[in-house]
Protein backbone atom coordinates (compact mmCIF):
# COMPACT_ATOMS: atom_id res chain seq x y z
CA UNK A 1 0.00 0.00 0.00
CA UNK A 2 1.77 3.37 -1.07
CA UNK A 3 1.21 6.60 1.17
CA UNK A 4 -1.75 7.89 -1.07
CA UNK A 5 -3.72 5.13 -0.31
CA UNK A 6 -2.93 4.73 2.92
CA UNK A 7 -4.17 8.09 3.67
CA UNK A 8 -6.85 7.98 1.64
CA UNK A 9 -8.00 4.68 3.02
CA UNK A 10 -7.06 5.85 6.73
CA UNK A 11 -9.36 9.00 6.34
CA UNK A 12 -12.71 6.77 5.22
CA UNK A 13 -12.66 5.19 8.30
CA UNK A 14 -13.54 9.05 9.67
CA UNK A 15 -16.65 8.28 7.99
CA UNK A 16 -19.78 7.00 10.25
CA UNK A 17 -22.78 5.56 9.24
CA UNK A 18 -25.68 8.25 7.74
CA UNK A 19 -23.13 11.40 7.12
CA UNK A 20 -23.28 13.71 4.12
CA UNK A 21 -19.80 13.60 2.41
CA UNK A 22 -18.25 15.99 0.28
CA UNK A 23 -15.93 13.86 -1.74
CA UNK A 24 -12.66 15.12 -2.97
CA UNK A 25 -10.81 14.95 -6.58
CA UNK A 26 -7.04 13.95 -7.27
CA UNK A 27 -4.61 10.99 -6.99
CA UNK A 28 -5.29 10.68 -3.36
CA UNK A 29 -9.24 11.14 -2.79
CA UNK A 30 -9.62 8.37 -5.45
CA UNK A 31 -8.51 5.99 -2.54
CA UNK A 32 -10.74 7.46 -0.30
CA UNK A 33 -13.53 7.15 -2.94
CA UNK A 34 -12.68 3.85 -3.65
CA UNK A 35 -12.50 2.57 0.18
CA UNK A 36 -15.79 4.44 0.50
CA UNK A 37 -17.49 2.34 -2.18
CA UNK A 38 -16.38 -0.88 -0.76
CA UNK A 39 -17.66 0.32 3.12
CA UNK A 40 -21.14 1.31 1.25
CA UNK A 41 -21.21 -2.41 -0.10
CA UNK A 42 -20.89 -2.88 3.32
CA UNK A 43 -23.42 -1.37 4.54
CA UNK A 44 -22.28 1.82 5.45
CA UNK A 45 -25.06 4.42 4.51
CA UNK A 46 -23.52 7.37 3.06
CA UNK A 47 -24.84 10.70 0.80
CA UNK A 48 -22.38 12.46 -1.15
CA UNK A 49 -21.36 15.25 -2.42
CA UNK A 50 -18.89 14.68 -5.54
CA UNK A 51 -16.39 17.60 -5.97
CA UNK A 52 -16.02 17.20 -9.71
CA UNK A 53 -17.17 15.19 -13.06
CA UNK A 54 -14.35 12.40 -12.06
CA UNK A 55 -14.82 11.81 -8.67
CA UNK A 56 -18.73 11.54 -10.02
CA UNK A 57 -17.59 9.19 -12.53
CA UNK A 58 -15.85 7.04 -9.88
CA UNK A 59 -18.04 6.99 -6.94
CA UNK A 60 -21.52 6.45 -9.30
CA UNK A 61 -19.26 3.42 -10.71
CA UNK A 62 -18.87 2.51 -7.08
CA UNK A 63 -22.35 2.62 -5.58
CA UNK A 64 -22.32 5.46 -3.97
CA UNK A 65 -24.87 7.13 -3.35
CA UNK A 66 -24.64 10.80 -4.45
CA UNK A 67 -26.76 14.25 -4.26
CA UNK A 68 -25.75 17.72 -5.07
CA UNK A 69 -24.95 20.34 -3.08
CA UNK A 70 -28.05 22.38 -3.00
CA UNK A 71 -29.94 19.11 -1.71
CA UNK A 72 -27.75 18.11 1.41
CA UNK A 73 -26.72 21.70 2.04
CA UNK A 74 -24.37 21.52 4.97
CA UNK A 75 -21.94 17.98 5.24
CA UNK A 76 -20.64 16.49 8.18
CA UNK A 77 -17.66 16.11 6.89
CA UNK A 78 -15.60 17.17 3.41
CA UNK A 79 -12.51 15.02 2.49
CA UNK A 80 -9.64 16.00 -0.21
CA UNK A 81 -6.07 16.25 -1.45
CA UNK A 82 -3.85 19.28 -0.85
CA UNK A 83 -0.91 19.62 -3.50
CA UNK A 84 0.77 21.44 -0.47
CA UNK A 85 -0.16 21.91 3.03
CA UNK A 86 1.59 24.90 5.36
CA UNK A 87 1.27 25.86 8.66
CA UNK A 88 -1.86 25.82 10.41
CA UNK A 89 -3.19 23.57 7.79
CA UNK A 90 -2.91 26.41 5.23
CA UNK A 91 -3.11 24.67 1.57
CA UNK A 92 -2.90 25.07 -2.06
CA UNK A 93 -4.95 23.43 -4.19
CA UNK A 94 -6.13 23.01 -7.77
CA UNK A 95 -3.64 21.07 -9.70
CA UNK A 96 -6.36 18.67 -10.72
CA UNK A 97 -8.54 22.23 -11.93
CA UNK A 98 -11.26 21.58 -9.28
CA UNK A 99 -10.72 24.15 -7.15
CA UNK A 100 -13.79 26.35 -7.02
CA UNK A 101 -15.70 23.23 -6.50
CA UNK A 102 -13.62 22.11 -3.78
CA UNK A 103 -13.66 25.26 -1.88
CA UNK A 104 -17.55 25.41 -2.12
CA UNK A 105 -17.80 21.61 -0.70
CA UNK A 106 -15.17 22.36 2.25
CA UNK A 107 -16.79 25.52 3.29
CA UNK A 108 -20.16 23.64 3.61
CA UNK A 109 -18.86 21.41 5.77
CA UNK A 110 -18.67 21.05 9.87
CA UNK A 111 -15.22 18.93 9.49
CA UNK A 112 -13.05 19.19 6.46
CA UNK A 113 -9.68 16.85 6.52
CA UNK A 114 -7.33 17.21 4.09
CA UNK A 115 -5.42 13.66 3.04
CA UNK A 116 -2.06 13.28 1.68
CA UNK A 117 1.46 12.11 1.79
CA UNK A 118 3.96 13.45 3.40
CA UNK A 119 5.66 15.12 0.67
CA UNK A 120 3.18 17.79 0.09
CA UNK A 121 4.09 19.70 4.09
CA UNK A 122 5.75 22.14 3.69
CA UNK A 123 7.21 24.95 6.16
CA UNK A 124 6.15 28.08 3.54
CA UNK A 125 3.46 27.62 0.96
CA UNK A 126 4.31 28.53 -2.70
CA UNK A 127 6.80 26.10 -4.19
CA UNK A 128 3.63 24.64 -6.32
CA UNK A 129 2.46 26.47 -8.77
CA UNK A 130 -0.84 28.61 -7.50
CA UNK A 131 -3.77 27.79 -9.19
CA UNK A 132 -6.27 30.82 -10.00
CA UNK A 133 -9.70 30.26 -11.47
CA UNK A 134 -10.63 32.42 -13.80
CA UNK A 135 -13.85 33.41 -16.60
CA UNK A 136 -13.05 32.82 -20.05
CA UNK A 137 -14.10 35.96 -21.29
CA UNK A 138 -11.72 38.97 -21.04
CA UNK A 139 -9.35 36.21 -19.61
CA UNK A 140 -6.20 38.19 -20.57
CA UNK A 141 -7.27 41.06 -18.31
CA UNK A 142 -8.05 38.95 -15.60
CA UNK A 143 -4.12 37.61 -15.75
CA UNK A 144 -2.77 41.33 -15.86
CA UNK A 145 -4.58 41.91 -12.71
CA UNK A 146 -3.35 38.50 -11.35
CA UNK A 147 0.02 39.40 -12.10
CA UNK A 148 0.19 42.63 -10.33
CA UNK A 149 -0.76 41.35 -7.18
CA UNK A 150 1.41 37.60 -7.14
CA UNK A 151 4.59 39.92 -9.14
CA UNK A 152 4.51 37.24 -11.69
CA UNK A 153 3.47 36.28 -15.32
CA UNK A 154 0.21 33.77 -14.53
CA UNK A 155 0.57 30.90 -16.94
CA UNK A 156 -2.60 30.18 -18.88
CA UNK A 157 -3.08 26.15 -18.11
CA UNK A 158 -3.52 23.72 -21.27
CA UNK A 159 -4.31 20.63 -21.88
CA UNK A 160 -1.60 18.14 -23.74
CA UNK A 161 -2.95 19.30 -27.06
CA UNK A 162 -2.24 23.23 -26.66
CA UNK A 163 -6.26 24.01 -25.85
CA UNK A 164 -6.74 25.52 -22.96
CA UNK A 165 -7.81 23.53 -20.04
CA UNK A 166 -11.55 24.30 -19.46
CA UNK A 167 -12.75 23.62 -15.76
CA UNK A 168 -15.90 21.85 -15.17
CA UNK A 169 -17.78 24.87 -14.26
CA UNK A 170 -16.46 26.21 -18.03
CA UNK A 171 -13.19 28.56 -16.80
CA UNK A 172 -10.06 28.92 -17.37
CA UNK A 173 -7.01 28.56 -14.80
CA UNK A 174 -3.88 30.44 -14.34
CA UNK A 175 -0.95 28.94 -12.77
CA UNK A 176 1.66 31.26 -10.78
CA UNK A 177 4.46 30.54 -9.81
CA UNK A 178 4.73 33.31 -7.12
CA UNK A 179 7.59 31.90 -5.11
CA UNK A 180 7.19 32.00 -1.44
CA UNK A 181 3.23 33.02 0.23
CA UNK A 182 4.73 34.44 3.56
CA UNK A 183 1.13 35.42 4.26
CA UNK A 184 -1.53 33.27 2.11
CA UNK A 185 -4.72 34.81 3.90
CA UNK A 186 -3.83 38.31 2.55
CA UNK A 187 -3.04 36.80 -0.62
CA UNK A 188 -6.16 35.07 -1.05
CA UNK A 189 -8.38 38.29 0.03
CA UNK A 190 -6.64 40.01 -2.76
CA UNK A 191 -6.89 37.52 -5.36
CA UNK A 192 -10.46 37.22 -4.66
CA UNK A 193 -11.14 41.24 -4.57
CA UNK A 194 -10.22 41.28 -8.47
CA UNK A 195 -13.08 41.13 -11.48
CA UNK A 196 -12.91 38.12 -13.59
CA UNK A 197 -10.86 36.12 -11.14
CA UNK A 198 -13.24 33.29 -9.60
CA UNK A 199 -11.42 31.63 -7.12
CA UNK A 200 -7.97 31.26 -6.15
CA UNK A 201 -6.09 27.59 -4.76
CA UNK A 202 -5.39 28.93 -1.23
CA UNK A 203 -7.47 27.48 1.81
CA UNK A 204 -6.48 29.24 4.32
CA UNK A 205 -8.62 28.28 7.73
CA UNK A 206 -10.57 25.43 6.56
CA UNK A 207 -8.88 22.36 7.42
CA UNK A 208 -9.57 20.92 10.33
CA UNK A 209 -7.39 17.97 10.47
CA UNK A 210 -4.60 16.20 8.20
CA UNK A 211 -4.02 12.52 7.10
CA UNK A 212 -0.65 12.74 6.24
CA UNK A 213 1.05 8.73 5.26
CA UNK A 214 4.57 7.62 4.25
CA UNK A 215 5.66 3.90 3.79
CA UNK A 216 5.99 3.70 7.35
CA UNK A 217 2.71 5.16 8.55
CA UNK A 218 0.08 7.84 9.00
CA UNK A 219 0.53 11.08 10.93
CA UNK A 220 -2.77 13.06 11.56
CA UNK A 221 -2.51 16.71 12.43
CA UNK A 222 -5.31 18.05 14.43
CA UNK A 223 -6.06 22.01 14.03
CA UNK A 224 -8.70 23.54 15.95
CA UNK A 225 -10.83 26.09 14.21
CA UNK A 226 -13.69 26.50 16.58
CA UNK A 227 -16.22 25.32 14.42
Amino acid sequence: MDAKQRAGFKAAELVEDGMRVGLGTGTTAQWLVERLGERAREGLRVRCVPTSRRTEEQARRLGIPLFTLGELGELDIAIDGADEIGPDLALIKGGGGALLREKLVAAAARRFVVIADKSKRVETLGRFPLPVEVVQFGWETAARRVSGVVNVEPVLRRNPDGEPFVTDNGNYILDCRCGAIHDPARLERELKSLTGVVESGLFVNMADLAVLADEEGVEVIEQNRGR
